[in-house]
């Protein structure tokens, strides 16, 4: 059995499910591992342009099979919208290349609305939830009071556990939001409606892939957001609710007793953050608002603009340390032709001290940006599909980078279709 987790380096939308898209060829098994609806991973190939949210990104190859594993906060109703819009543009999703672990814990209509509300209480210091329940869910996994994925297998006992639960969460609904309680019978025509359609997916996925393990399978594992926005290592509070590094891959996948043997990092040509929290490298003014334009950064969840930088190599080595890369794919290469002098953050002033280390999270906002800047090749690089036909500007780029940071970058994106993807070990 061999094993890569694909994980993003930095804030998330790095174009991990472009990179999942283009590698799952060497694969058997797909597997997302962590997060939920909240973010998206957008894929180009021959079926069309895709933000997938739930799916893993391997569902458009042939043969490969899907498996969201027991640490997804596993949303019905959304997944199936899901499946439903890729069949329609050709794509197909089957109990056969779909599995859903039977030990994943579903997140429910409740949780998006206390997602909402508690955001709504915190106003002006809110977290910059995407509103899709994740916090509220995750807090319900870690006080054991959701309900598994496995429980739609047997009716009756799913009834007295949602009775019981309904119970419970209208006490906070009402109690500490003031909101409209919600009866269990509605929530049992939820659990019906979607339950019926996704029951046949379900399974024990960690004997599957325990199978799969003896029968000499590939897997990879595909991570949700990045480094930054871990939980544990992330810009706390500002992160989300579970684990993204690639540590935590074979636990949430349903494969505990396995090692990842390779990870790869992805980390964009420059910087992007969508939501709250500190970002030190961020730009501002027309400067910000041409990069946006130029890589058109908008949430694919949310639509939102995204924030943009200069690439963070403080942030981008603290990412490559935390994730234990093996190597890198730097993606959006091509967005940067424009530039005559591209800007790098390679350092920060905190408290009147030069740093190359990247901060705790408590002090971030108070440090600043170190810029220098590199040559720009100022030329259309969206067509080369060759390391060395890259100019000689943007080959030092990628190189100045991978100093840096310390870990090899192995694959250069310069556009989102599957061929636009240099492989240095090609």
């Amino acid at each position: 059995m061999s094993t890569c987790a694909i994980v993003g380096i930095n804030w998330g939308d790095e174009g991990k499910g472009r990179m999942v898209d283009l590698l799952t060829e060497r694969f058997d098994y797909v597997i997302r591992y962590q997060g939920g609806g909240n973010a998206g991973h957008t894929v180009v190939n021959e079926y069309g342009k895709f933000a997938l949210h739930l799916l893993p990104s391997g569902i458009f190859r042939k043969g490969v099979v899907n498996v969201l594993g027991n640490g997804v906060a596993l949303d019905l109703e959304n997944l199936w919208t899901e499946i439903e819009s890729l069949r329609a543009a050709g794509v197909p999703v089957t109990p056969d290349n779909l599995k859903l672990s039977d030990r994943a814990s579903l997140l429910l209509p409740w949780h998006r609305e206390l997602d909402a509300l508690e955001e709504a209480r915190l106003k002006d210091k809110k977290f910059g939830s995407t509103k899709q329940g994740i916090a509220p869910f995750y807090s319900d996994k870690y006080q054991k009071k959701t309900i598994l994925a496995g429980e739609l297998l047997y009716p009756y006992y799913l009834e007295a556990h949602v009775r019981q639960l309904t119970e419970w969460k209208n006490l906070i609904l009402k109690g500490v939001y003031g909101a409209e309680t919600v009866s269990a019978d509605s929530v049992l025509y939820w659990l019906r409606q979607y339950g019926e359609k996704l029951r046949p997916f379900l399974c024990d996925t960690s004997a599957l892939l325990r199978e799969a393990g003896e029968s000499g399978k590939s897997i990879l594992f595909e991570a949700q957001l990045g480094a930054l926005r871990d939980l544990d290592y992330g810009i706390y509070p500002y992160t989300t609710s579970s684990n993204a590094v690639a540590a935590y891959a074979p636990v949430g996948a349903g494969m505990p007793w396995a090692r990842v043997d390779e990870v790869i990092g992805v980390v964009k040509a420059y910087s992007t953050c969508v939501g709250e929290g500190p970002f030190v490298c961020e730009l501002s003014g027309e400067e910000a608002d041409r990069l946006r334009e130029a890589g058109a950064e908008y949430g694919a969840k949310t639509g939102r603009p995204r924030r943009v930088g200069p690439v963070d190599l403080v942030a981008t080595r603290y990412g490559v340390r935390t994730q234990g890369a093996t190597a890198l794919a730097l993606t959006k290469l091509d967005v940067l032709s424009y530039l005559d002098r591209i800007p790098i953050c390679t350092a920060y002033t905190l408290h009147g001290e030069r740093t190359e280390e990247f901060p705790f999270p408590a002090v971030l906002p108070e440090a600043e940006p170190v810029l220098e800047y590199a040559e720009g090749w100022h030329c259309d690089i969206s067509g080369v599909r060759s390391w060395d036909a890259l100019p000689a500007a943007a080959r030092a780029y990628v190189e100045r980078i991978e100093r840096a940071v310390g870990c090899p970058v192995r694959y250069v994106s310069v556009g989102a279709e599957r061929d636009a993807c240099i492989d240095r070990q090609a």
